[in-house]
């Protein structure tokens, strides 16, 4: 080889090595836990493509070794995804070009029994140190997210008691300043318990024991934490837990019950469990429930049960059963299971505009994400419905696009620096504009 072929070389490789560890552009987008960086639905940046199908768009696909449903956390380069390997809970951690970086198995894997379930259903949360999994089997652990290195693990259901749920585990851990927060609410016991984020230390256990009759004494929803509000004589931080017939808000830092409304089941229906978890509209918690029947707005303050002095508005002719809606510039997007799509005044409750999509015996069980003058909303058989945002007011939602992947989707859709990870129950698929 000539010495200037060498050189050549030399500099080629040295430019590749270079690319391979240059960073991520300054200010690049996080998506901590499955409802976003606020907890509302709203993903950063733009450029994402309106339409997409296994032969368009697609940066990159990777099959994961096994079953899962949780939507996948991003931090910086790393993508972190739950699902079962050979019988195990295992986290993968990915980069942004969908290689994997390390993988860990947690425990022994206690499989789903629904069909669009898993043993794998809640999702991780990042604070870019480490990553937080939750399972059906119990496991709770925190890892190093730059080596997937166990910090530190305890079992649920063996420190407190069996999973009496009927069906398959879905919320998903919530970090506070100080904890990890997990809500517990099945037939008995039903408790929210908090560990610290570092140490797995146990910082507090409230009992969460509610009159919600038999199957509505459990729950699938997934807690919020925001910013108290010291007007309102908020703690500094606010849990905010919808199940068993209520709204509850506590103290995050304690666990202790600031508030309650209950009346979200006036008929004491047997089979009222909740899957939709509560979104914070400013002032208002916004609570879908009764199988997608009935929406309400709740006024943040007060103490003790405020059912009959803080409920803004009710909606009983519009919900979402599965599907937790998105919150931006005072406006809800609900999309129910069936397919219809709403935009609502978060002030008053009333509808804005709507589009029905197309009839289909899948339904929707992902939930809306507003991102970049859009709202991207995904069907369980993988089709995904791109529908123009702000929408305009007493109109229907004008379309902009379709995606399909054609595999079965539970997971939320995840929007950063302009491309979208769709995690199917079988793969993750990197999404956007070819460079």
């Amino acid at each position: 080889m000539t010495v200037h072929r060498r050189f050549i070389v030399v500099v080629i490789c040295a430019w590749a090595a270079v690319a391979a560890l240059a960073p991520l552009p300054a200010g690049a987008d996080n998506w901590p836990n499955w409802r976003g960086p606020a907890v509302d639905g709203v993903a950063a940046g733009t450029g994402y493509v309106s339409s997409w199908s296994p032969t368009e768009h697609v940066l990159w696909k990777v099959k994961l070794p096994g079953l899962g449903a949780s939507t996948p956390a991003v931090w910086g380069d790393r993508v972190v995804v739950t699902c079962a390997v050979d019988g195990k809970d295992a986290v993968l951690c990915l980069d942004r070009n969908g290689k994997e970086v390390w993988r860990r198995e947690v425990g022994t894997e206690k499989p789903g029994k629904h069909k669009k379930a898993t043993g794998c259903n809640p999702s991780p949360v990042t604070d870019g140190t480490h990553v937080w999994v939750y399972y059906k089997s119990g496991d709770l652990a925190a890892l190093n997210l730059a080596d997937g290195m166990v910090a530190w693990q305890t079992n649920l259901q063996e420190k407190f008691g069996a999973d009496t749920l009927w069906w398959d585990l879905g919320t998903s851990p919530v970090l506070s300043k100080q904890a990890v927060i997990v809500a517990v609410m099945q037939t008995g016991p039903s408790y929210l318990v908090a560990f610290d984020r570092t140490s797995g230390e146990l910082l507090w256990k409230q009992d969460r024991m509610l009159d919600a009759p038999e199957e509505a004494a459990q729950s699938y929803s997934t807690p919020v934490v925001v910013a108290g509000d010291a007007a309102k004589a908020e703690p500094d931080e606010l849990l905010v837990v919808l199940g068993a017939d209520h709204v509850t808000a506590h103290d995050a830092a304690t666990g202790r019950e600031l508030w309650r409304v209950g009346g979200l089941n006036p008929t004491g229906n047997t089979y009222f469990r909740s899957i939709a978890s509560p979104v914070v509209a400013g002032d208002l918690v916004i609570a879908p429930y009764a199988r997608g029947e009935s929406l309400t707005a709740i006024r943040r303050g007060g103490t003790g049960n405020v059912t009959g002095s803080h409920v803004a508005w009710a909606r009983t002719d519009l919900g979402a059963d599965v599907p937790t809606p998105a919150v931006k510039d005072g406006r809800i997007v609900v999309c129910t299971d069936k397919g219809k799509v709403v935009s609502l005044d978060a002030a008053t409750g009333t509808t804005q505009s709507t589009t029905e999509l197309p009839k289909n015996r899948h339904a929707y069980s992902a939930s809306p994400v507003i991102v970049d003058g859009r709202i991207i909303v995904t069907r369980e058989d993988g089709e995904s419905t791109v529908l123009a945002w702000p929408a305009p007011a007493a109109e229907t939602i004008p379309l902009l696009g379709q995606g399909v992947v054609e595999e079965m989707t539970v997971a939320t859709p995840v929007c950063v620096d302009g491309r979208i990870l769709l995690r199917t129950h079988d793969s993750l698929w990197c999404l956007g504009e070819k460079e």
